[in-house]
């Protein structure tokens, strides 16, 4: 019988959870990676992976869930607590050397608890649909969210990355969108999350050439940026480090 893997979100914001149940081995392994990438997509506070119905069929396949870690140690930082994992699963996470960032709780609801109760960093998140104006509404948030935040520094640098990301949407993937601003540790992070799973990337245009430049002028603007590819689509994401607040 072919192995069965349930991975169900149980909530996405502020808190995620994601209650993940079977068999995970080299047949599901992908699932879940895919399960994970999505729930982190959202740009939680804290994920919590609920694994109390979790069978760890084949150890090597806990390595999808490390190369998750990884992928989105950058982006988007989200810490990750496996809740309810019996001995035998937190030896296995414990021998997989790219999870060794995973947190471990005992009970999922006190963990959710605890995490709902921790104060906030400043964000917001809009959807915006793929028309010219977006580019308009984008920069008004932004430049009003660096006000608010103190963070005139990067008012100007913030304001053009921001409309690259919805104009890159506008031009090329056509769908509804989700834009993310948010202040953690000194950086200020803007992500773009669209309906199209075609990845981006910068091109090198001649002076003669209209266009082309968006992605080149995110890069060089930007400390970070990269792509979260997910099952519906992908997230662009960019990070500016930040003054004092002025």
């Amino acid at each position: 019988m072919p192995s069965q893997l349930v991975c169900r979100p149980k909530r996405d914001l502020p808190v995620a959870v994601l209650a993940i149940s079977g068999t995970l081995d080299r047949v599901t392994g992908d699932a879940l990676g895919a399960a994970v990438r999505r729930s982190l997509a959202v740009q939680p506070v804290k994920l919590l992976l609920d694994v109390a119905r979790l069978r760890i069929g084949d150890p090597r396949a806990l390595a999808t869930l490390g190369s998750v870690v990884c992928q989105t140690a950058e982006f988007p930082a989200v810490p990750i607590v496996v809740c309810g994992a019996d001995p035998a699963t937190q030896r296995a996470l414990a021998t997989t050397p790219d999870c060794a960032g995973l947190e471990f709780a005992a009970d999922c609801s006190r963990a959710l608890a605890e995490a709902d109760a921790e104060p906030r960093e400043p964000g917001l998140r809009v959807r915006l649909r793929p028309v010219p104006e977006a580019c308009r509404q984008v920069r008004q948030l932004v430049s009003q969210a660096c006000a608010t935040w103190q963070r005139n520094d990067v008012t100007t640098t913030a304001t053009l990355v921001a409309t690259e990301l919805v104009a890159n949407v506008v031009r090329h993937a056509h769908t509804t969108m989700e834009f993310t601003l948010g202040l953690r540790d000194g950086r200020l992070t803007m992500a773009v999350r669209d309906g199209s799973r075609r990845l981006p990337r910068p091109l090198d245009p001649a002076v003669t050439d209209a266009g082309g430049r968006g992605l080149r002028l995110v890069r060089d603007l930007t400390d970070a940026w990269g792509v979260l590819p997910v099952t519906d689509g992908k997230v662009v994401w960019t990070q500016l480090t930040t003054g004092a607040p002025a």
